[in-house]
């Protein structure tokens, strides 16, 4: 009888795993087919340089462009190097990437961006390349696994210059398959523990700023390099568990001025923490955050001592955080 007993408990805990799984899968795959709506922006690529200097320079209109490209792909080669965690994904020579590999979680692809064989952008217009990057939304409006969500303050000046870069740098031949999800991927996007940027982004149609903030040690400034901040530490910045992350990951850390974060800490302590991964204590940063010194390391002073000037002006928020 009780041999009986257990492999009924066993059959309808095997029935329960099934129907989850196969309500995660069907969950998952309504939500991919959704569809969503978004402005269509236009902006130069690149930006033309400013006519006051062109007169004063006394440049032929070939020679502003060709001084205007240069320009920008020195910038954008910058702003995937310091600010935006283009390469994390896309790979170093944009030619494609993976976000996560681990089959209970899904394989997570980032496509070619160059203009080799297999690439997604080849013929894309401003508003292509807008659609993606700031709003996750793929060209048949459909969500993308694109965390746009950590894009909304990019400027078209500066989305137009990393498009510069990008097109800049040598073909890459390579076809990247659509990303997938595993059981555990489909439970966490079934749930709503993790989301695409589209359902998450409350406006599709809110006009973007465009240019970025005068680069100087500025709260304004730092503001804006820190919007890519909060995908990890939240729209306040005081951290907790990462949503849609690894699940390996630790809590992002509270970024407040507040006991529990960074009161007490000195702008060398900050700066030796985001560019070598080593806290006050002597204890290293752990993934995701020790995978962020590379591009602290690329920022100007001006950069870094904006950041922390920005964070510092933050209300102070109290969030005991439990390290896993």
């Amino acid at each position: 009888m009780l041999l009986k007993i257990v492999g009924v408990l066993v059959l309808l805990i095997i029935l329960l795993a099934v129907g989850v799984y196969v309500w995660a899968g069907m969950t998952t795959d309504r939500l991919r087919a959704q569809t969503f709506e978004t402005h269509s922006v236009t902006f130069p690529i690149p930006f033309p340089l400013d006519p006051a200097e062109v007169s004063a320079m006394g440049l032929t209109d070939d020679a502003a462009r060709q001084l205007a490209q240069q320009r920008a792909i020195e910038r954008g080669k910058h702003l995937v190097a310091a600010r935006y965690t283009c390469t994390a994904c896309h790979g170093q020579n944009f030619g494609g990437g993976v976000m996560v590999d681990a089959f209970p979680i899904g394989h997570l692809l980032a496509p070619n961006l160059t203009l080799g064989t297999g690439s997604r952008t080849a013929d894309f217009q401003p508003r292509d390349w807008d659609r993606i990057v700031r709003h996750g939304v793929l060209r048949d409006g459909h969500p993308a696994v694109m965390p746009a969500e950590d894009f909304q303050s990019m400027s078209d000046e500066e989305l137009s210059d990393i498009i510069s870069y990008i097109r800049s740098l040598p073909p890459v031949n390579n076809t990247v398959p659509r990303s997938t999800f595993g059981p555990v991927g489909k439970i966490l996007v079934a749930t709503g523990q993790m989301k695409f940027a589209a359902s998450v982004i409350p406006n599709h149609f809110s006009p973007h700023p465009i240019g970025p903030p005068d680069a100087a040690v500025s709260a304004e400034f730092g503001k804006h390099l820190a919007s890519v901040c909060l995908g990890c530490h939240g729209p306040d910045l005081s951290g907790g568990p990462i949503k849609g992350g690894d699940p390996a990951w630790p809590p992002a850390r509270n970024l407040t001025p507040d006991p529990t974060g960074l009161k007490g800490w000195t702008y060398d302590q900050f700066v030796t923490a985001f560019t070598k991964g080593q806290r006050p204590d002597g204890t290293m940063l752990r993934a995701p955050m020790s995978l962020v010194t590379a591009y602290g390391q690329k920022m100007t002073d001006v950069e870094r001592q904006a950041l922390w000037a920005y964070l510092q002006s933050l209300p102070p928020v109290s969030k005991k955080i439990e390290s896993k």
